[in-house]
Formats: structure tokens, sequence, C-alpha cells
């Protein structure tokens, strides 16, 4: 079972560059410093003081922002603002924790910059980079949960676009989960060790709270602390549990909600050789990832071997997601992984991906079925265990022409499929599609018809994952274009004639 051990490299890259460390710093009580009295001192100022800074503030003039902003204070009790009526010198920086200030020249910025850094205090000089040791982000606040968003000041609107839609998705309700998580950590950890266990107990607590609209209500406290211990209790007969998941054709971004939770929450996760890396960065940083994959013509695993490891990481505990390409349920060999589970008594579930056949029909702009010609469509595996077509099937009625068939794994066998639908009646100019990769950036489509298709597989090649679609409703949409351009060139004429 050694191929079982294989890893996606020897040493997976963690963490890819990153421009700048982002950081969450602590100022309740300490002393900053601000210099300047614009507007944009001003928000900085607020800023600060909303982490409960105490802000001096140097600057002979306010604007009138700035002016409101001290008469109103801070939000946050430890927060506060002392005007200093003078310009900034070298003796303001003694025991600050950091300066801010806004110059109108480079040669005042420089110099401010110079006495922070003589001074070992960390400075930022508003909109002027190169003095600069650290930089603000736009920032979405449920506190105590905080996101922030840095472009490296590439593109400052960029990260106010994301801002947005991250403001969308986080529910104002979340702040109050949030302080509701923080009460409860320190109890929390008391009765659950770190592990499994917690990291269950906080994953339903997640659940809870983006499956609410509204905030905690009174009392749950204590019965999510009731929770906690009836998993405390359950722990000595509890066992790891099995996940079937599937990762879709590629795209990263078709993944499910559901499986990208579950990603999160693996201890184990067994992926097929077709799952992307960028898949496989959405999973949970400590999860162990290892490579079962299977592929035609190449060194593979046992699928015993396989059912065999999830079984062993489930009855040490674990929770194995069991990661596949496209769906699990088509052509995945979920059904012999489920039995085996099943036999073995252990928990097992199946989160849905997107199979290749839809991603194609919506990569490409076609209707797999169409009420003038297709009613029905048809996923069919390409090739036998013996690597011929599959002898176990009704050919003729494959041959129907209503229907839509899709074709997987069938790169090496593409001409026979072709000659033998052609065989059993089906016309040789029966629209058909080849494609590989499907939403990838390596993606390549060829258009013909069923006789053309040895020369569409001889373009695309089937070294990548190989779909074929053969059927009328592929050619439906160009088809009603073509009568629409007619019937619009016929309209011109008659008008014209008049």
């Amino acid at each position: 079972m050694d191929v079982l051990q294989q890893l996606r490299s020897k040493a997976p890259a963690r963490m890819e560059p990153l421009a700048k460390l982002p950081l969450f710093w602590a100022l309740e009580g300490k002393r900053v410093i601000v210099s300047g009295g614009s507007d944009a001192a001003a928000w900085k100022a607020e800023l600060l003081a909303a982490c409960g800074a105490e802000v001096h503030v140097y600057a002979g003039e306010l604007s009138d922002t700035f002016e409101t902003l001290i008469l109103r204070g801070a939000e946050h009790p430890q927060g506060g603002f002392i005007h200093h009526c003078q310009a900034w010198d070298e003796t303001i920086f003694a025991g600050a924790a950091i300066a801010i200030a806004d110059c109108e020249e480079d040669n005042e910025a420089k110099a401010f910059f110079d006495a922070a850094c003589i001074a070992g205090v960390p400075v930022n000089v508003i909109d002027n980079p190169a003095f600069c040791q650290f930089q603000f982000g736009s920032i979405v606040n449920r506190s105590p949960v905080i996101v922030s968003i840095s472009t490296d000041g590439a593109a400052p609107i960029l990260a106010q676009a994301i801002r947005r839609r991250i403001e969308t998705l986080l529910p104002r309700t979340l702040k109050d989960w949030a302080g509701l998580a923080q009460s409860l950590r320190d109890r929390v950890n008391e009765r659950l060790a770190p592990g499994p266990l917690r990291r269950a107990f906080w994953e339903r607590f997640v659940d809870r709270a983006f499956s609410s609209s509204n905030g905690p209500e009174e009392g749950v406290g204590g019965q999510l602390l009731k929770e906690a211990e009836r998993l405390r209790e359950a722990r000595a007969r509890s066992k790891g549990r099995v996940t079937l998941v599937g990762a879709g054709p590629g795209d990263a971004e078709l993944l499910t909600l559901k499986a990208v939770r579950a990603l999160h929450a693996a201890d184990v996760i067994l992926f097929d050789d077709l799952v992307s890396s960028e898949i496989l960065e959405l999973a949970r940083r400590e999860a162990k990832r290892m490579l079962v994959g299977k592929r035609g013509g190449r060194t593979s695993c046992r699928q015993e071997d396989i059912n065999d490891m999830m079984v062993k990481l489930a009855k040490a505990g674990k929770r194995v997601v069991r990661l596949k390409s496209g769906d699990p349920m088509i052509f995945g060999r979920a059904g012999e992984e489920l039995a085996h589970l099943d036999r073995q008594n252990i928990p097992v579930d199946v989160i849905p991906g997107i199979t290749a056949a839809s991603a194609m029909a919506s990569r490409l702009g076609i209707s797999l079925t169409h009420r003038d010609h297709a009613q029905s469509v048809r996923f069919i595996t390409g090739h036998s265990r013996h690597a011929g077509l599959p002898v176990d099937i009704d050919w003729a009625a494959v041959a129907d022409p209503r229907t839509t068939t899709i074709f997987y794994m069938g790169g090496r066998t593409a001409p026979l499929i072709a000659d033998r639908l052609v065989e059993e009646g089906l016309s040789p100019e029966t629209p058909a599609i080849v494609i590989s990769d499907v939403s990838r950036a390596t993606e390549r489509d060829w258009s013909g018809t069923l006789a053309t298709i040895p020369d569409g597989i001889a373009q695309i090649g089937y070294d990548n994952p190989v779909l074929i679609a053969v059927g009328s409703a592929l050619a439906a949409r160009q088809t009603a274009a073509r009568d629409t351009n007619d019937f619009d060139s016929d309209r011109h004429l008659v008008m014209g004639g008049r």
C-alpha cells in the first residue's frame, strides 16, 4: 500500500509568498501619535481610538471633521483623543506604540519617518508608501471578528470592492455570535481537549451562527456548554467518519459550500489524481493529504487498498474526506466504497459535486436536453476494464437520435465509439463534441460530427481527462441563431422592398 503514502509533492507549499505580513495589533491603553489635522488624519485617529488607543494629535489646526471627532470622543471605553496644538518634534515619540502622519511634502514625510525609526516606533505616512513600515487595509468590522484586505497598495479600489462583497456575505449578527464564542472559549477548553472533539464543537457552533438570521438567543450559551459535555461523554465510544466529497471538474469556484466545510474539518484527505491544487489549498492546513489516484494506463492505487485505508483511519478516530473529481456518484466507484464502509459500520455521508458533463454544457453554452431534439441524457463509460468498448451496453439503445449521450473516459476508444454508433444506425452527421480538462485553464474543445470524431480526438488528445458528447441537441443553439439571422435578413429584404 505504499502508493497510498504519496503526497502531491515531497514538500508541499503551505503558504504562497506574501507581499506583507498581516497582523492584528492590540492597542488598548497604548499611546499613539497622529501628526496632522486633515480629514485623512482624522480617519486614522478614529480607527486607532476604536482599538482603545490613547491618540495624541499634533496639529496647529484641525479640519471640521477632526474637531467633531475629538468633541464626540471615542466609542471604545479605553480610547480617547488628546490634542496638542503644535507641530510634532523629536521628543513626542518616546513610549509611543505607533506613529501616523499626514505630510504635504516629501521632505517633511522623510523627517517624520526618520525620527520615528530612530525612536524605534513603527511609522506610517499616509498615502506615501516610501515612508511606511506598515499599511492599513480595507476593513470589514464584526468585532471581535475583523477582516482586513490589502492589495499592497497596488489597487485600493479592488480592495474596497472585495470589502463590499465580504460585507454582503457576513451577517451583522456575526458580531454577537463571535462575542458569545469569546465568552465560552475558556469553559469549552476546560471540557474538551484539543483535537477532533473540540473542533467538532466549534464547527457546529459555526453552522449554527451562519444558519440563523438572528443573534444568539438568551440561554444558548448554557445549551452549547451542555453540548460540549455530551461530546466529551461520547468520546469513549466515538469513532471517526468518512465523507465522500465531489470536487467538481477542477475549477475551485465550482465547489459547494458543504464541500468547503468538509475540507476545513478533515484530518486526512484521500484525493484523486484529477483534483486540482487550487481545491486542495482550501483544506485545513493541518490535514494530511494523500494521493490515491487511479488513471488509465498509469500506476494506480488498488480500490481494495483505498477501502482498507478509509476504514483504518476512521477507526483511529479520524475525519476522512475521500475527495473525488466531479461527482462521487458518477463513475467514482462510490458504490463500492459505501458498501465497504457500511460493512465495517463506519459512519459515511456524501457531498455531491458538479459532474464534468454539466460543466461542459455550461462552458460551451449548450443544453444537453431540448424539447425539439433530445428528451433524455445518458452518461456512459467509454471503456471497459480491458480497455476496449464495454460489452454489457445496449448499443442499439445508445444510438437513439432523441438522446444526448456523454461518454466519460472515452479518449482511447473514441474511434470505436463512433464506428459502433454508426453501425447501430445513428447518422454520421450527428453533432459531436470532444473536450478535455473541462473548466481548467488547459481546457480544449473540438466540435464536429460523429463521423469526424477520430479527427477530434487526434486534435484534443487523451492524456488529460476527455469527454465525448453526441446528439442533435448539441447544435440546437447554433441552429436557432442561424434561423434568427435568416429571419432578420428576410425581414430586412421585405422592408427594403417597400
